[in-house]
């Protein structure tokens, strides 16, 4: 199992948009991809501009799968328009 960790810097103003975008489009099409395991976005409680965002896949190419997905190529332009930056950390799950 692996989780990535990638955290994101959110337009001012643009929060909402991006949440809505995560719950409703983002996490049920990464959910559908085989190898998924979970999926969370949390908001930073001191800047609420950044967001973390957690996935977990079975394996490091299934998780590749996901980013190569239909789905993905289609939902990160209106993703990225909501964020100034990214950073990616990738975990593999030991206990």
């Amino acid at each position: 199992m692996i989780e990535r960790h990638v955290e994101l810097c959110v337009y001012d103003g643009a929060q909402e948009a991006f949440e809505i975008l995560f719950a409703q489009e983002y996490r049920p099409a990464m959910a559908r991809q085989q190898g998924f395991g979970s999926a969370h976005l949390l908001r930073q409680q001191v800047d609420a501009a950044r967001y973390p965002m957690v996935s977990r896949f079975d394996t490091v190419e299934h998780a590749a799968d996901w980013r190569a997905s239909d789905d993905h190529r289609a939902l990160q332009p209106r993703l990225k328009s909501l964020y100034s930056s990214s950073e990616l950390e990738v975990f593999d799950v030991v206990a």
